[in-house]
C-alpha cells in the first residue's frame, strides 16, 4: 500500500481534468467531489474513478466542452438537459440552483437528463447543509440490479443521499446505495486481488449466488449476472423494499424530465457498441427557516441524534452510530495519513499519469 496525502491527491485529480480540456473551476469541483469520497471512507467512488473519467471522456463518451441547457424553470423548479457533460459539473450546477431557488423561494428542486456519472452521491446534500438547508440527491445508473424475483439487471444502484444540519460536529448524512451493495464496491474487490464477495450480494442468471468480482463484473455487462435490492432476493428478509425504492429513484431520475430509463442506461447499443450512458439525477434543498429557525432546528437533530446514540445496545456493541458519524472520524484519519492507495489502483494512477503526461504526484 502506498499512501498520498489528501492534498497532492486531489491536485493531481485537478491537473488531470484540465489536461483534458476542463477549465480550472471545473477542474477543482470535479477534484473536490472524488476527493470527498476517500475522504469520508468510500473507496469506489474517489481516486479509483478517475481512470474510468479519463477513459470515457477519451472515447467521446463523455463531453467536456459542452454547458448544461435549462429545459424549463418556474420560481422553485428546473429541467436541465446536461448535454453528456461530466455529471460531477452538471450535479454541482443543478444543486446550486436548487439552493438558490431554495434561499428566495423556500424549496428548490431540480431535474436533470442526458447527464453520466456524478461521483458520490452524499456530496450535494453538503451543499445543502453549508447552506443551512436539507439536501437530498437521486441519481439513476446503468442497468445492474434485479428487481425481486428477478435475475436480469434492469434497475442501476440508484442511490438515495439525504442530508441535514445539527448542532454537533458533524451533520447528518445518509449516502448508500438502493441495491445490497454497489459495482464500485466489486470493483474494489476486484483490484484487490479478486477478494471474494459476499454470497448475499449477486445472483447469476441461475439464481444462484457468485462471488468472485471479475466474474461478476463481466457477467453484469452480458447480462448474465445482477447484484441483489436491499433486502436480497427474498420478501421475507425485504427485498421488495429496496426493489421499490430503486423504482422511486428511477422515476425521480428520468419520468420528471422525459429521461432514459432502465435498459436505455446500458450504455451500449443494439449491437454492442460503446454509446452515452443518458443518466439522470434529481436534487432538493429545503430551507429550514422557512419551517423553523435553523439553531432550533440544529438543536433539534442534535438531541434526536444523541437520544439514539444513548438507547440500549446490544450485548457485545459498546457503540451506537448515526449516519454521518463514521465517516466524520474516517476524514480526520486520512487528513492526517493520506489516502491509502492499493497495487492495481497505483497502476490504473499511473496510467493516466502517462497518458497526460503529468509530472506532479509520487507513487514511488
Amino acid at each position: 500500500m502506498t499512501n498520498i496525502q489528501v492534498d497532492e491527491l486531489q491536485h493531481f485529480m485537478k491537473t488531470a481534468f484540465i489536461k483534458l480540456g476542463v477549465s480550472e473551476q471545473d477542474a477543482q469541483t470535479c477534484a473536490e467531489i472524488l476527493i470527498t469520497s476517500d475522504l469520508r471512507g468510500i473507496e469506489s467512488h474517489g481516486v479509483g474513478r478517475l481512470r474510468m473519467y479519463v477513459d470515457r471522456i477519451h472515447k467521446g463518451l463523455i463531453e467536456t466542452n459542452v454547458q448544461p441547457q435549462i429545459v424549463r424553470e418556474s420560481p422553485t423548479t428546473a429541467v436541465i438537459d446536461g448535454q453528456h457533460g461530466i455529471g460531477m459539473i452538471i450535479a454541482h450546477q443543478s444543486m446550486q440552483m436548487a439552493i438558490d431557488k431554495a434561499h428566495q423561494y423556500g424549496m428548490g428542486a431540480v431535474a436533470v437528463r442526458n447527464s453520466t456519472h456524478f461521483g458520490i452521491d452524499g456530496y450535494y446534500p453538503l451543499m445543502a447543509i453549508s447552506a443551512g438547508m436539507i439536501g437530498m440527491s437521486f441519481t439513476n445508473a446503468r442497468p445492474s440490479v434485479a428487481p425481486t424475483f428477478g435475475v436480469q439487471p434492469m434497475l442501476g444502484t440508484n442511490p438515495i443521499a439525504f442530508g441535514a444540519p445539527t448542532d454537533e460536529e458533524f451533520p447528518f448524512l445518509f449516502d448508500a446505495a438502493t441495491s445490497i451493495t454497489q459495482r464500485g464496491k466489486i470493483e474494489v474487490l476486484h483490484r484487490k486481488n479478486d477478494q471474494p464477495a459476499s454470497p448475499d450480494w449477486v445472483i447469476g442468471s441461475d439464481g444462484q449466488s457468485l462471488t468472485n468480482p471479475g466474474e461478476i463484473l463481466q457477467k453484469l455487462v452480458s447480462n448474465e449476472a445482477a447484484l441483489l435490492p436491499l433486502g436480497g432476493s427474498k420478501e421475507e428478509s425485504g427485498s421488495h423494499k429496496g426493489y421499490d425504492l430503486s423504482t422511486i429513484v428511477e422515476i425521480l431520475s428520468s419520468a420528471l424530465q422525459s429521461g432514459a430509463y432502465l435498459s436505455a442506461l446500458s450504455g451500449l447499443t443494439a449491437d454492442g457498441k460503446e454509446t452515452r450512458f443518458k443518466v439522470g439525477h434529481f436534487f432538493m434543498a429545503m430551507n429550514i427557516e422557512n419551517f423553523v429557525p435553523l439553531d432550533e432546528f440544529k438543536h433539534n437533530m442534535g438531541g434526536l441524534l444523541r437520544e439514539l446514540r444513548a438507547s440500549r445496545k446490544m450485548p457485545g456493541k459498546d457503540r451506537i452510530y448515526t449516519a454521518g458519524e463514521k465517516e466524520y472520524y474516517i476524514e480526520k484519519d486520512v487528513r492526517k495519513n493520506g489516502v491509502y492507495i492499493n497495487d492495481n489502483l497505483k497502476k490504473d494512477l499511473l496510467h493516466v499519469k502517462d497518458i497526460l503526461n503529468i509530472a506532479e504526484l509520487s507513487l514511488e
